[in-house]
């Protein structure tokens, strides 16, 4: 898939200026240098939204839960359920956020390298494992209503519990590998929320997915219709 195309049909669909979504990826090249992030790595993020890609790996990254969501380390079970459960009062008992980790069915990467970098830097995203959006609720509409074209699985769009870090990327990543066809709403985290802006939320789409998405387009809502027409403008009008 030329990254070229997509952009085309994104911008098609939402306008000119609509904000393009981030790809990730494994490799075991670092390009560019990977930089420490200290907490959260969000806060990095907002550098690759920008048009700078960044790159992660098992050192950089300084949240502990952010190391096993991103796939550098395995689950450390002494210390995230009981931090999620009694500290952040994320769940009822260490139990359910141990329960919530083994569903997920995520395995560390056998990469040294995590990459992030707005699609219109790459050619080609065949290899990548998923993209990530940053969008407002009008954006948000276009895109499930795409995402629902086709399918009427009742979780075709999913939102689980669970950190930003575990909706955008482990949740992505094991949906991935297994050719799945959820994609996922995240970013209601409190603790990922004073990353993003106020009325903003992820959407993380499977490239297993995207690849289906991708030649439905053109048959969706998203292509000259009235109803999402109105809404295309609204998105226009607010940039």
């Amino acid at each position: 898939m030329k990254s070229t195309d997509l952009i085309n049909k994104l911008q098609y669909a939402f306008g000119e200026n609509i904000e393009l979504p981030i790809a990730f990826w494994y490799s075991d090249i670092a390009e560019p240098v990977p930089q420490r992030v200290n907490g959260c790595y969000f806060k990095a993020l907002d550098i690759v939204r920008k048009g700078a890609p960044i790159c992660l790996d098992r050192e950089t990254i300084g949240c502990m839960g952010g190391k096993f969501y991103t796939g550098f380390s395995e689950f450390p079970e002494e210390r995230i359920p009981s931090f999620v459960s009694l500290k952040e009062r994320y769940k009822k008992t260490p139990e359910m956020v141990k329960e919530f980790v083994e569903n997920i069915g995520f395995s560390p990467t056998g990469k040294a390298y995590l990459h992030f970098s707005r699609i219109d830097n790459l050619d080609i995203l065949d290899d990548i494992e998923g993209i990530i959006f940053f969008a407002t609720p009008d954006v948000l509409t276009g895109l499930i209503s795409w995402t629902l074209f086709d399918t009427n699985e009742p979780d075709a769009v999913s939102a689980p519990f669970g950190s930003g870090c575990s909706s955008t990327i482990s949740q992505v990543v094991a949906e991935n590998q297994r050719n799945g066809k959820r994609s996922f709403l995240g970013l209601f985290d409190p603790s990922v929320r004073p990353h993003v802006e106020a009325n903003i939320l992820s959407f993380a789409i499977p490239m297993s997915r995207l690849k289906e998405m991708y030649n439905t387009f053109e048959e969706s809502c998203l292509v000259d219709t009235h109803a999402w027409g109105k809404v295309k403008a609204r998105i226009n009008d607010g940039i």
